[in-house]
């Protein structure tokens, strides 16, 4: 199955009230993991590669690109690929020719008049080429942007700021936090509620690494729809090659069982997905 459009998971899911998942690369190997445990479940997903993922691979983003592409046209469930936290121009402006759909463009650390400027500069030059454009509202409750601990998203804040910026989906501050490795976030439903009635846009939510399945649940139940999941697949991950006996030169013999955790993890979390 060739790549698919971002819009194309999106709306299936909104049409099924079920969540999306989002997963994040870092390696071959967790793209390789990702897909096929989307493919255990028979599920879509889709695959990030983030700016600091480009900035791992030395600043080059079409090798990992390409390598996250060719393990997604040899699929057999719809993938995407999105390019995640972008923050640099040049980066945004590579990622229609390396093939990818979708892009969130963060500004969330700036000033809302800022966020506002800027991320309407790089929607209306994405949606020129075709690119469907997530962001992110920070700097309501605090300087370290959406998802700084105790940072909340306004829905009358989230409603302005996508009318004046145009962006397809908007991630939103409702409790978790970025780079949680214990599953102890706390979301405030009654408040994705509220937002969900107020944006006329898919919901992201960051940080769900950090959120118990339960409560995703609950989460894609009140109105989110992409569910992106990062530090949950390095756990795993990392995990399995401490048990590892690294002793051993050939080093398949760790990264075979870190790839396995992450398909693992990534059936598991869309079977979560799945039944809200």
């Amino acid at each position: 199955m060739m790549l698919v459009a971002t819009t194309a998971i999106i709306e299936e899911a909104i049409r099924t009230g079920t969540g999306v998942g989002a997963f994040n690369v870092i390696t071959l190997e967790h793209a390789e993991g990702i897909v096929t445990g989307a493919e255990t479940v028979n599920k879509p997903v889709v695959l990030q590669i983030s700016q600091n993922c480009v900035r791992f691979h030395g600043g080059r983003l079409l090798p990992i690109a390409r390598a996250a592409a060719a393990v997604a046209a040899e699929s057999s469930v719809p993938v995407a690929l999105h390019l995640d936290h972008v923050q640099d121009e040049l980066l945004l402006r590579q990622a229609a020719d390396a093939g990818f759909a979708s892009v969130m463009y963060d500004a969330s650390t700036l000033p809302y008049s800022q966020n506002v400027q800027v991320t309407r500069n790089a929607v209306e030059w994405a949606h020129r080429v075709g690119l469907w454009v997530e962001a992110e509202l920070g700097e309501v409750g605090g300087k370290d942007g959406a998802h700084a601990p105790g940072v909340r998203t306004d829905p009358a804040d989230a409603a302005r700021f996508v009318a004046e910026t145009g962006v397809d989906a908007l991630a939103v501050a409702v409790g978790s936090s970025h780079a949680m490795t214990s599953q102890t976030a706390s979301l405030d439903l009654e408040l994705i509620t509220r937002i969900r009635a107020a944006v006329p846009v898919p919901l992201v939510l960051h940080g769900s690494s950090g959120v118990p399945d339960s409560q995703l649940r609950a989460a894609v139940r009140h109105g989110m729809v992409k569910i992106n999941i990062g530090t949950a697949l390095n756990v795993a991950f990392t995990q399995a090659v401490q048990a590892a006996d690294l002793r051993i030169a050939d080093p398949r013999k760790y990264l075979a069982p870190a790839r396995d955790a992450v398909a693992h993890t990534v059936a598991h979390l869309l079977g979560v997905l799945s039944i809200c």
